[in-house]
């Protein structure tokens, strides 16, 4: 199926709409080709907690409980992640070869650490903004907030790299239309969109000032959960 311009723009607009799961059906359906990484991406759940918990890992071994506390730590702004989530998404990022084994903690809880593959796509996500529509904003936060945690150089340039695009598309949303019969959900709908991008610009000047001024880049934390799931023996 030939990508066209229409194609693509339908994608983009029922992108911006529905949940990460239903992201391959959606391209299919749009006629654009997707690849192995974007499979995966969505076979491992909700992206910023797949990728986030990749990114923690660079910092070395960890366990279950651990990275669920790390994740709230370093992505305060997210809705709480329920532990499950954290369990079954590693279940399937070793499934997908991204981490492996790493031994047993003194009381019995299994260790997590990155493959090659796993770091490689790690240092990926943190360097490239999501940017090929509009960003979905929770995500946004994560990717620069918890890269800020792990390389606060890499997130300075991640967000630089988001308040481009922004400043971009506030230009674009500003741009008078032609039609001039505009109805009154299209023009909330333009305002809506300017109204984010200029808080969008603002957070990311903010952030990238903030980034500016100190290095914010930390290591795992010691202190312990006080529970976890056990390894299988």
């Amino acid at each position: 199926m030939k990508l066209t311009a229409n194609r693509w723009a339908n994608y983009c607009r029922l992108r911006r709409e529905i949940t990460t799961v239903s992201f391959l059906r959606l391209r299919v359906a749009c006629g654009i080709p997707y690849t192995r990484y974007d499979f995966e991406r969505c076979e491992g759940g909700c992206m910023s907690v797949r990728e986030g918990i990749l990114a923690i890992l660079t910092l070395g071994p960890a366990y279950g409980l651990q990275l669920h506390s790390e994740l709230a730590s370093r992505a305060p702004h997210r809705k709480p992640v329920n532990v499950g989530q954290i369990y079954g998404t590693l279940e399937r990022l070793s499934k997908q070869g991204l981490i492996e084994p790493a031994g047993t903690t003194d009381d019995a809880l299994p260790l997590y650490r990155l493959t090659a593959g796993g770091r490689e796509e790690s240092g990926t996500w943190m360097r490239r903004p999501t940017v090929d529509a509009l960003p979905e904003w929770t995500e946004m936060l994560d990717q620069v907030l918890i890269t800020s945690s792990i390389d606060a150089h890499a997130a300075k340039s991640v967000a630089e790299d988001y308040r481009r695009w922004w400043e971009g598309d506030l230009a674009r949303t500003r741009t008078p239309m032609i039609d001039g019969s505009v109805t009154t959900e299209a023009h909330l709908a333009r305002v809506a969109r300017e109204a984010q991008a200029v808080a969008a610009i603002a957070w990311l000047g903010s952030a990238i000032a903030a980034l500016s001024d100190y290095d914010s880049s930390r290591a795992l934390s010691d202190v312990r959960p006080k529970r976890g799931r056990k390894a299988r023996v």
